[in-house]
């Protein structure tokens, strides 16, 4: 099935609301914001909800994810990506910071694809459109901390972060691992060259 990617931004907010919403909140209500804040910290000072505390990140600029359009335009996935101030929480923080890797300037999070969607293809869409966004906003070093897969199952409800392999196939190499199954992962993504540059 072919899918197209777009920048979450305040365009394309009333899609990424609309997946949200279409699978309950997503992990019992997450939207998105887990990584947001270290150590899955989630009150609002405010008291926004959750929904409201994610639109005031993507319309003021402060939420990244390539988000997966099919082809009928309805959004069924996304990757979030971003700099480390935007996403300072991580999975395996204490294995992590043992022998922490030099700083990335990116950060690739977590993936969601809607649950009648998965297995077609979503997530490695929204992957390639997060390394395409990166390039785009200058590129630079990007890690993350997916799960191998190989030899083993793994339910997909679990695999939020991907697979190694998955990131393996877009040119990252595995750096330590930091859990049973997870490692950190990077690549250095060249900045995209403008057309006429």
């Amino acid at each position: 099935m072919p899918f197209t990617t777009s920048p979450l931004d305040a365009d394309t907010w009333p899609a990424f609301a609309e997946l949200v919403e279409r699978n309950n909140g997503v992990f019992g209500g997450c939207w998105c914001l887990g990584f947001h804040q270290p150590y899955a910290k989630y009150q609002d000072p405010a008291g926004r909800s959750r929904r409201e505390q994610k639109e005031d990140r993507v319309r003021t600029g402060r939420a990244h994810a390539a988000l997966v359009f099919d082809e009928q335009g309805q959004a069924q996935g996304w990757c979030q990506y971003g700099p480390l101030a935007e996403l300072p929480g991580i999975n395996h923080r204490r294995e992590y910071d043992k022998d922490a890797p030099p700083a990335p300037d990116w950060r690739i999070t977590c993936f969601y694809v809607d649950k009648a969607h998965r297995g077609q293809g979503v997530a490695r869409a929204a992957l390639r459109g997060a390394v395409e966004q990166i390039a785009l906003a200058g590129g630079g070093r990007t890690e993350a901390i997916p799960e191998v897969t190989a030899g083993r199952t793994a339910p997909g409800r679990f695999l939020y972060s991907a697979t190694v392999e998955l990131f393996e196939d877009f040119g990252f190499t595995r750096v330590r691992q930091v859990g049973k199954h997870a490692w950190i992962v990077t690549r250095l993504i060249e900045p995209a060259v403008s057309v006429g540059a």
